[in-house]
């Protein structure tokens, strides 16, 4: 009886101790499985952000890069375009006969196109020719528009818009002058208006003592009339209105220089150069700017 006791009792211990090494190695299995698992996570991890990376690079070379924005232009007075002219310098700008006050001309309805175009109101200062270009400079106007000449020495202080007009510099003479042409001029006294191109030329060409510069056009063609000077040197367009204005002078038929005429604007305002100059060429390409100079100018 012990004996068959003691087999039963081993024999229980046996299955005992089975039932716990198979317990054992399933938990170390399941262990094992755990630690495997969660190597190939780590693993994944990595691999994710490693491809990530070099797909990083690919991705910044697809997508176009952003362009900044334009900065937008400013304007010494919000919503309005403040243009510096001498108004008396036909017929691209001048005082309206209608009411004595308004200042018309070529320049004046440019400015008034290209001004309504950047949703602004024309506001025009007449000043003298001379004080055009510090305004600009200083801040004080936007633009200056008045018949002016684009010149490697005016560039230095100021940019220049499109040229939207060509000028001649021509000589009005009394009609019995003994001035017959350009080359007559040495030796005589000239009139010219101060700071423009003619003024400029006439004193580099002949020297300054032989030239006197008054401050508009009209000065000095009225000086001409009681024989303060022999000739007057101013561009031909105006030239053409004061010789049809005031009998006895006459024009010479030689041209004493051509140059192009454009809108000064401050260095520090780039961004309404270019604003400016969207507008004016596109005027200029649909026949608007011509139209205008057209209604001043005849082509005759």
């Amino acid at each position: 009886m012990k004996k068959i006791l003691a087999a039963v009792l081993a024999a229980a211990m046996v299955l005992s101790l089975a039932a716990c090494g198979s317990k054992a190695d399933t938990s170390e299995k399941k262990a094992d499985k755990a630690v495997e698992a969660a190597e190939e996570k780590e693993e994944a991890k990595k691999e994710a952000k490693e491809d990530a990376k070099e797909e990083a690079p690919a991705k910044a070379e697809e997508a176009p890069a952003e362009k900044a924005e334009p900065a937008a232009f400013t304007t010494v007075q919000d919503g309005k375009l403040i243009m510096a002219t001498n108004a008396a310098f036909p017929p691209y700008e001048f005082i309206s006969d209608e009411d004595g006050e308004t200042i018309v001309g070529i320049d004046a309805e440019i400015a008034a196109l290209i001004a309504e175009e950047l949703g602004l109101e024309l506001q025009i200062e007449d000043m003298e020719f001379s004080s055009i270009l510090t305004a600009v400079q200083t801040g004080k106007v936007d633009i200056g528009l008045a018949g002016m000449t684009v010149t490697e020495e005016r560039l230095q202080n100021v940019n220049f818009s499109s040229t939207y007009a060509q000028g001649i510099q021509s000589v009005i003479v009394p009609e019995d002058s003994d001035i017959q042409s350009v080359d007559d001029l040495a030796g005589h006294k000239i009139g010219v208006q101060e700071s423009t191109t003619g003024h400029i030329y006439c004193e580099d060409d002949f020297g300054a003592d032989n030239v006197t510069a008054y401050v508009n056009g009209a000065t000095a063609v009225q000086a001409l009339l009681t024989g303060q000077v022999d000739c007057v040197v101013i561009d031909n367009n105006p030239a053409k209105e004061f010789v049809k204005a005031n009998e006895g002078l006459k024009l010479l038929d030689t041209s004493y220089a051509e140059e192009d005429y454009a809108a000064a604007i401050s260095k520090d305002n780039e961004a309404l150069l270019k604003a400016f100059n969207e507008v004016l060429d596109a005027k200029i390409a649909d026949g608007s700017v011509q139209k205008i100079i057209d209604k001043y100018i005849s082509a005759n």
